[in-house]
């Protein structure tokens, strides 16, 4: 558990010794002394450049220690970008210190916008922070790679489901699972929960996310059953058809008992209430985190009558672990009763403390290579949104709440655990170096 009793480390300040602070001091005074020599032959431009670089540098050192958050505060995807930093600004209030130091949040608005987050990312780098935060958009995260890791600081996503955020990129980091994860753990819930023996897929044909999830929940379901032909009955749709009475059929007349219903909540939403007029409720579809929207079940909610389930990145409903308590109490506290606390406020809120535990791992005056290397080395870490484990990618083994809808409410059916993850863990610089001198010299097992 890392809630508020693991977590009392984090505001314990060390001491240096007075011998060693006052070199310190002696040091940046005369480090001013000669930037103020030097701008009186310069100018300002250079004596601030001087100062950033040097000044600066040194009073983050010995005071702060900064986290960026680097995320979309305007444009489109800002409505996301303001639930993940609520989560953020809530831990951060809730854990302000960690090894001694106050903890400064250094923000960066990548406007929704591909090309300023180039360039936002760039000035990030430049104000040195030991971690980063964010994006929302797993588009912008791809952007910040390149930079991240030139610098060497190590970034954490919180609801980036692409695998191609992490994958080959040692420096960034996940606190969500990726889509994949999600189609084996419905899986894992048709078999073990519902002893499905044999079951149906139905998604559109032109949605690559959703063709991953199928393949992720075929492959899984064969694993489980040992059975190639698992999968009785597979159907394809158009996204935005509004015809599926053939596909319907087809599922009907398979007697499958579960339909795996990949594509987005439009498509679900439509074809749950064809699937209602033909009297089709034996039948329970299995959906993605998509469907725990309050579009989902305000649209789709009276079409269904827990012939349902899906996977949620976060449930408020199901406490997993002691810190969802913690978390649920304080957005209480703050926001009242009423407001939902939403996912992508969870996850903020997860990888903000996962932030603090490495940097806390990492040491006093550690490195960001040093911070990286303990994220990596993550294990049993309890989040709100469950137990995280990273493996070699820096995904999360995790904890997946399995949900229906009732009343127009989620509630929680169950919780599927993670298994065991590989003992591999993720690669960084040196790793990746250590790795292509081996097979150079052909030492490589």
């Amino acid at each position: 558990m890392y809630a508020k009793g693991r977590m009392k480390s984090l505001g314990i300040g060390l001491r240096s010794g007075d011998k060693g602070m006052k070199i310190g001091k002696k040091l940046i005074a005369g480090i001013l002394m000669a930037g103020l020599f030097s701008m009186s032959f310069t100018g300002c431009t250079t004596f601030n450049n001087f100062k950033e670089a040097f000044i600066n540098k040194n009073s983050q050192q010995d005071d702060t220690i900064r986290i960026g958050v680097y995320e979309p505060m305007s444009g489109g995807d800002k409505e996301g970008g303001e639930l993940e930093i609520q989560g953020i600004e809530l831990a951060n209030q809730l854990y302000p210190t960690v090894l001694g130091k106050k903890v400064e949040l250094v923000y960066a608005d990548n406007r929704s916008d591909i090309n300023a987050a180039e360039t936002v990312m760039a000035d990030l780098m430049k104000k040195r922070p030991l971690v980063v935060l964010g994006s929302y958009g797993s588009i912008y995260s791809l952007v910040a790679n390149a930079h991240v890791e030139a610098a060497g600081t190590p970034a954490i996503a919180m609801t980036n489901t692409n695998p191609l955020v992490t994958k080959n990129h040692p420096y960034y980091f996940r606190v969500c699972f990726v889509d994949t994860y999600q189609g084996v753990a419905l899986a894992r819930y048709a078999y073990e929960e519902l002893q499905q023996l044999k079951t149906g897929i139905l998604l559109p044909e032109d949605d690559d996310q959703a063709i991953a999830m199928a393949s992720a929940f075929k492959e899984k379901m064969i694993e489980l059953t040992g059975d190639q032909e698992v999968i009785a009955v597979y159907q394809k749709f158009k996204s935005k058809d509004e015809d599926f009475s053939q596909q319907l059929q087809a599922i009907e007349d398979s007697g499958v008992g579960t339909v795996f219903l990949a594509g987005d909540t439009a498509d679900a939403t439509n074809i749950l209430k064809q699937a209602k007029k033909k009297g089709i409720s034996q039948i329970i579809f299995l959906g993605g985190n998509g469907w725990a929207t309050d579009e989902f079940m305000d649209n789709a909610g009276k079409y269904v009558s827990s012939n349902i389930a899906f996977s949620t990145l976060y449930t408020e409903e199901e406490a997993v672990t002691a810190t969802s308590q913690e978390l649920s109490d304080a957005y209480k506290k703050k926001y009242g009763g009423e407001k939902k606390l939403e996912a992508a406020t969870a996850l903020g809120f997860d990888a903000y403390l996962l932030a603090l535990r490495a940097i806390e791992a990492a040491g006093t005056g550690a490195s960001g290579q040093q911070v990286r290397d303990a994220l990596a080395a993550t294990e049993n870490f309890q989040g709100a949104s469950g137990d995280i484990t990273f493996d070699n990618y820096g995904d999360p083994q995790k904890s997946v709440v399995i949900n229906t809808i009732i009343n127009k409410k989620i509630n929680p059916l169950c919780t599927i655990e993670p298994y065991e993850p590989e003992p591999e863990k993720k690669a960084g610089k040196e790793d990746k170096k250590e790795k292509k001198k081996e097979k150079k010299n052909g030492t490589e097992d």
